[in-house]
């Protein structure tokens, strides 16, 4: 696979700086208190006694305060306009009944400017009383006869006013309408294009602006944008990639998810700018929406979802990406769509070989109903799982969505991180946002206190898929480490006493010994207070800066 050059936010003078007086997290020395930064890349990192014969021919000396500085953040898989628009519009997630969500839409359908389209996020009727998504009278009423655009938390079906569906010729006709339930499949996309098509430009990108730095004060230093043409537009896309580019901000690379049939498509998927064909090219939708792709019927209906993709699709994509020297990749959440994905890249390494497909390092998103056969496959075909742990707190459990969509013994088996790490699958983490919010250090802790305690991994190896993690996946692994050489992407912590957890996936154990000879993590206990950002720098350059710090 030829490694993505990493984007770079637009070039600042680079400055050589001390960092020293602190807890510097690097496998390169367990105990380093100090860390030297030259030309955008990591140039030393040792002990605070050594720091002194640093400290004269430096630019800039930063005393840490005892602040811990880390490796920034990767997040794997993020929908970055759409993540701003729930941050500067109408966001549902907090919406505790069907009534509470109406009023919420009532406000910001008044307080909108006229004529301006009305966007939200966020709904969960499984977290109602009622049990029920809004009716489309419901939503008329509340809009004022505004066109609305409602998509479900996990955005595969959407609740619309009738306004908007009269912007959609022959919206009744595409499969995945109902009169008066959420749509889904064609229907949704439709909706979805014309009331992102209605986005200005300008709104667009102060919606990206306000995502990304919005990620930067959370201390993530690159996101993987996973864009295509059932998500988003060209333009967006595109726009996306220039913004990052010259502004000072996290990183940005962008997936574009659209299927390769040969070197002329794959071609133009390199001139969007895209690191690879991958992201959200859907084998299947979601779980929520019952349109994850099954086996077995759902729990909850008598039917096994939808299949978007089969395994000759799925096959014919990773052949021509391979062939090309492009990344490939797949949204699979269901157990029947990720047999698809497995089945099709077995087919194209029986064509192109097994050590091209291994090369390429295809990636898999969710990846969620796995099986010891399936985690096998992953191993040896060199799969990337990005993979999303706030699902897991959100849905798992005994009484959560998952066991209401597949029954509790399915629900119980989804999301197995300790069984893919322990066949050797990559793992890289994400949020898949605004389905569940930015929030490095909570998906670290949903990895680790897995509501099912045979998935549990170790924080230590949660971090690592949220950071050096991320990096691999885009075929790099000379960054997301804090070693000589490696690009300076790094955070500052206001965090508690460091830690290491005790090599146990059933029962979190921990240590303050040093002499464990293993860098410190926060202690990330369920009710422990998470780590404050401080600052947060992309390539030697401060991207964000904790006001008042």
């Amino acid at each position: 696979m030829t490694e993505h050059n990493a984007p770079t936010p637009q070039a600042a003078e680079h400055r050589t700086v001390l960092l020293r007086g602190g807890e510097v997290h690097s496998p390169a020395d367990p105990f380093a208190t100090a860390m030297v930064v030259e030309r955008g890349h990591v140039a030393w990192v040792g002990s605070e006694g050594a720091a002194d014969a640093f400290a004269s021919g430096v630019d800039e000396v930063i005393d840490l305060e005892g602040a811990l500085v880390t490796p920034a953040f990767t997040d794997a898989h993020v929908h970055t306009t759409s993540t701003g628009l729930a941050l500067t519009g109408l966001d549902l997630s907090g919406a505790r009944s069907l009534a509470g969500a109406l009023e919420l839409v009532r406000a910001h359908a008044a307080a909108a400017p006229a004529g301006r389209i009305l966007l939200g996020h966020g709904w969960d009727a499984t977290r109602w009383p009622e049990q029920r998504p809004p009716s489309r009278a419901e939503l008329d009423e509340a809009a004022g006869g505004r066109p609305l655009y409602l998509p479900r938390i996990d955005v595969h079906s959407a609740v619309v006013t009738t306004a908007l569906l009269d912007l959609v010729p022959g919206i009744t006709g595409l499969a995945g309408y109902h009169p008066d339930a959420p749509l889904t499949a064609a229907a949704h996309h439709a909706v979805r294009g014309a009331a992102h098509g209605a986005v200005t430009p300008a709104q667009r990108a102060e919606a990206q602006r306000a995502a990304l730095a919005h990620a930067a004060s959370l201390g993530i230093g690159t996101v993987h944008e996973c864009a295509g043409p059932g998500i988003c537009d060209e333009d967006d896309f595109t726009g996306l990639l220039k913004l990052a580019a010259e502004r000072p901000g996290p990183r940005v690379f962008g997936y574009w998810a659209e299927q390769v049939g040969s070197a002329k498509d794959a071609e133009r998927i390199r001139e969007l700018g895209a690191a690879g064909a991958a992201g959200d090219l859907f084998v299947d939708g979601s779980l929520g929406s019952h349109t994850a792709c099954l086996h077995a019927p759902y729990a909850d209906a008598s039917h096994t979802g939808t299949a978007y993709l089969d395994t000759a699709a799925v096959a014919a994509h990773v052949i021509a990406c391979t062939e090309a020297g492009l990344q490939a990749g797949f949204h699979a959440i269901g157990d029947a769509a990720v047999t698809s994905v497995v089945d099709g890249v077995r087919a194209a390494a029986e064509k192109v070989g097994l050590a091209r497909i291994r090369a390429a390092r295809h990636r898999v998103e969710h990846a969620e109903m796995l099986t010891p056969a399936t985690i096998a496959a992953f191993a040896e075909f060199g799969l990337t799982a990005s993979v999303q742990p706030a699902f897991d707190a959100a849905w798992g459990g005994e009484g959560g969505m998952y066991a209401q969509r597949l029954g509790a013994e399915r629900a119980r088996t989804l999301n197995p991180y300790a069984a893919l790490l322990r066949a050797g699958v990559p793992l890289a983490f994400g949020s898949d946002s605004p389905v569940t919010p930015l929030d490095p250090w909570g998906t670290v802790r949903a990895a680790a206190f897995h509501r099912t305690p045979e998935h549990r991994i170790s924080v230590r190896a949660a971090f690592t898929a949220h950071t050096r993690g991320g990096w691999r996946a885009v075929g790099r692994d000379d960054a997301g480490t804090l070693v000589p050489g490696a690009p300076a992407d790094y955070a500052l912590w206001r965090a508690d006493e460091l830690v290491v957890q005790a090599p146990d996936d059933r029962v979190a154990r921990w240590s303050t010994d040093p002499r464990s000879g293993t860098p410190g993590l926060p202690n990330l206990t369920p009710g422990a207070e998470l780590p404050v950002c401080l600052r947060t720098v992309v390539f030697g350059q401060t991207v964000y800066m904790r006001p008042n710090e």
